[in-house]
């Protein structure tokens, strides 16, 4: 069921040809992206859930190395922009299951969620399980762990004025010219004004032992919870396949490149079982990384500007711990800032995509059940609030599943 390449064939003189132009500043904006408030979210996650600094330049180290090798590897071979890199809803179920669960269980739920994907790949079934996804439910879970993140910006802006607010009016500012946001993307915008701030304040502090300049990532022995699995699979598979991947295979295909599939969901399974040795959570096919490749510029070449971003990737991952080092130099409210506006946007599409149309009634229950974060029987509220916002629906909205079973 894994799709073939067109052509097993290495041209290195067309590689080349796109290491430059508009190929070289998207790869350069896709990854600074990538590297910027998606990390500060794991960062976010990681100290919610009480890890070391050497525990989250691991994750780091996983985050960006092995999938960058992954990314490599499928650019090359199907020659297309079809980079990889971790899911930002799954880091954020990870922070909150962090608070009742040890590290140990939770790395279980990772290697639990690749080997589940891994077989979704192999079978062939993705395309059938998204097609059977209620996906306002799924959107709505998502938006209910999203949400604390939009909450805690007008937090950062009231306790941190100084700082989240001119980072905030920036991202405003940019985000409201199309054309300046196409050169200067507000994220960065965001990201440049705050440390310009941090380090005008004096608030730039490096503090702590000394940390080695290249990485030494650790290897987490796993433990397997019931409870742990049950909370975290199934919720993580989706956040990956139905939240993630579905989104870079949108992508792709309006740039007129036919992502394959059920090998990317292989990839996601292998790669999910690898960084799990290293404490990371689950590998995904990302969306906007993907998006800003296949932007501009000749579809033939969008393959270099992947294959630049996995290079780059290659080299945060040798160096995460100076990267980790530097952002916990950072003041706590600019780490917030920066998440909380990478947020914002991924907020307003869950909503639109939960309550634009069918299974209104379960996504809102969803949503609330999410948002109350009230665990069941030691398993977490994004859980229940999947499987009862779903039993809503079918008792209640069984006209929609009628619709979806005919699409």
């Amino acid at each position: 069921m894994i799709e073939r390449p067109e052509a097993l064939k290495f041209d290195l003189p067309h590689l080349l040809s796109g290491f430059g132009g508009v190929y070289l500043v998207n790869a350069i904006v896709a990854f600074i992206f990538a590297a910027s408030a998606p990390v500060a979210i794991i960062l976010t996650a990681g100290q919610q859930g009480g890890l070391t600094e050497a525990d989250i330049a691991s994750w780091l180290f996983a985050c960006f190395f092995i999938n960058g090798l992954i990314s490599l590897g499928f650019c090359l071979i199907y020659r297309q922009p079809l980079v990889f890199f971790w899911t930002i809803p799954g880091t954020v179920l990870v922070g909150q299951a962090l608070e009742h669960l040890t590290y140990a269980q939770t790395i279980g739920a990772y290697y639990a969620t690749g080997l589940l994907m891994l077989v979704i790949g192999l079978s062939g079934w993705m395309r059938k399980c998204m097609s059977l996804l209620p996906m306002p439910i799924v959107m709505a879970m998502v938006a209910g762990v999203f949400l604390q993140f939009g909450l805690n910006l007008i937090f950062a802006i009231r306790d941190g004025f100084l700082i989240a607010a001119p980072m905030t009016a920036v991202f405003f500012v940019l985000s409201a010219f199309p054309k300046l946001s196409r050169t200067l993307p507000p994220l960065i915008g965001a990201l440049v004004t705050g440390l310009l701030v941090v380090v005008a304040l004096g608030e730039f502090k490096m503090t702590g032992t000394e940390m080695s300049i290249f990485a030494r990532p650790g290897l987490y022995a796993p433990e397997f919870s019931w409870g742990a699995l049950v909370e975290l699979v199934i919720p993580l598979a989706i956040t990956v396949l139905a939240a993630q991947n579905a989104q870079g295979f949108a992508v792709l295909e309006t740039a007129g490149h036919k992502a394959p599939v059920n090998a990317i969901t292989t990839a996601c399974g292998i790669g999910s079982l690898i960084t799990a040795l290293f404490g990371s959570v689950s590998t995904c096919f990302t969306g906007p990384v993907n998006a800003i490749l296949s932007s501009s510029g000749d579809k033939e070449k969008h393959y270099a500007a992947g294959v630049m971003v996995g290079l780059l990737a290659l080299l945060f991952g040798i160096f995460s711990p100076v990267f980790t080092r530097f952002m916990f130099a950072t003041p706590k409210v600019f780490i917030a800032t920066l998440a909380g506006l990478a947020m914002v946007r991924i907020l307003e599409r869950a909503f639109v995509a939960s309550f634009k149309g069918h299974f209104t009634l379960g996504a809102c229950v969803t949503f609330l059940v999410t948002v109350a974060n009230v665990p069941i029987f030691s398993i977490g509220a994004p859980f229940w609030g999947l499987v009862i916002g779903f039993g809503v629906s079918w008792a209640l909205e069984r006209d929609d599943f009628r619709e979806l079973a005919l699409k």
